[in-house]
């Protein structure tokens, strides 16, 4: 009898600790939605640069299950300053890489950029280096979002 006991108590653990279908598909795609960037940090030839994203500015980044996009409009009215782009995107659970198809800045065109992604909660840490030859960039970039809820 105690054998029984003893098994089924093993079973009922094993099962109890195994993940339901729906979270797994949750985990997988924990970086889909629609986010929105606090700071941005800069590293570049030593300096440090660090951009307060809530006060005169305002930057989102949405990501679906295959592309990503990002908007960036300045907050005072007498701004015409405004940047997006977007492209396709592989992320494995923290290795996140964007191909960035289309983009205002049309030079950032064409070019691959990988970063290491870790999530907090509900938010989003994006850490990696930007590099284009062409242009004389060669920077880290450090991102921090937190994921929007919806309206």
């Amino acid at each position: 009898m105690r054998t029984i006991f003893a098994v089924f108590m093993i079973i009922f653990f094993l099962t109890g600790c195994q993940q339901a279908p729906e979270e797994k598909a949750t985990n997988t795609n924990t970086i889909i939605g629609t986010w929105k960037l606090l700071t941005g940090t800069l590293i570049e030839k030593g300096d440090t640069t660090v951009t307060d994203y809530t006060t005169d500015r305002s930057f989102i980044k949405i990501i679906n299950d295959s592309h990503f996009a990002f908007l960036q409009h300045d907050l005072r009215k007498d701004s015409m300053n405004f940047s997006a782009g977007g492209g396709r995107y592989e992320f494995d659970g923290s290795n996140y890489t964007e191909h960035l198809e289309y983009c205002s800045a049309k030079e950032w065109e064409g070019h691959d950029f990988k970063f290491t992604i870790t999530f907090r909660g509900d938010t989003l840490i994006q850490s990696g280096v930007e590099k284009i030859e062409s242009q004389g960039i060669d920077r880290i970039n450090i991102e921090k979002y937190i994921r929007e809820k919806g309206k």
